[in-house]
C-alpha cells in the first residue's frame, strides 16, 4: 500500500523553526522527485520547494528562499522540510507530495500555525 505521512507540524511563534517530515512507503522513494506544496484557507495549494531524485537538486518558491530548505534520506524513504525565520504568512497547511512517470502520490498534511 502506496503512503506519504507527514509529520512535525504545529503552533510555533513568528521567528521560530519547525522540521517536517515526510515517510513514504509502499514504493521506490528514491526513484521518485519529492515536493513540498502548502495551503492556507481560502487560498489555492502553492508549490513551496522540490527536490529531485537524481543529484538532489533543489528548487525553492520566492517566498521561503533563504529560509526554507528540503532534503532527503532515500535510505530512510524519508524527506525533510526545515523551515526556519517562519512569518504568519507562512500558516498553512503542508503536503508531501512523490512523482515519477509511474505515480504522483500525496500525504494527508500537517498543519504549521505560526502566531504570536
Amino acid at each position: 500500500q502506496v503512503q506519504l505521512v507527514e509529520s512535525g507540524g504545529g503552533l510555533v511563534q513568528p521567528g521560530g523553526s519547525l522540521r517536517l517530515s515526510c515517510v513514504a512507503s509502499g514504493f521506490t522513494f528514491g526513484s521518485y522527485t519529492m515536493s513540498w506544496y502548502r495551503q492556507a484557507p481560502g487560498k489555492e495549494r502553492e508549490l513551496v520547494a522540490t527536490i529531485r531524485r537524481i543529484y538532489g537538486n533543489r528548487n525553492y518558491a520566492d517566498s521561503v528562499k533563504g529560509r526554507f530548505t528540503i532534503s532527503r534520506d532515500n535510505a530512510k524513504n524519508t524527506g525533510y522540510l526545515q523551515m526556519d525565520s517562519l512569518k504568519p504568512e507562512d500558516t498553512a497547511v503542508y503536503y508531501c507530495n512523490a512523482r515519477a512517470p509511474g505515480g504522483d502520490y500525496w500525504g494527508q498534511g500537517t498543519q504549521v500555525t505560526v502566531s504570536s
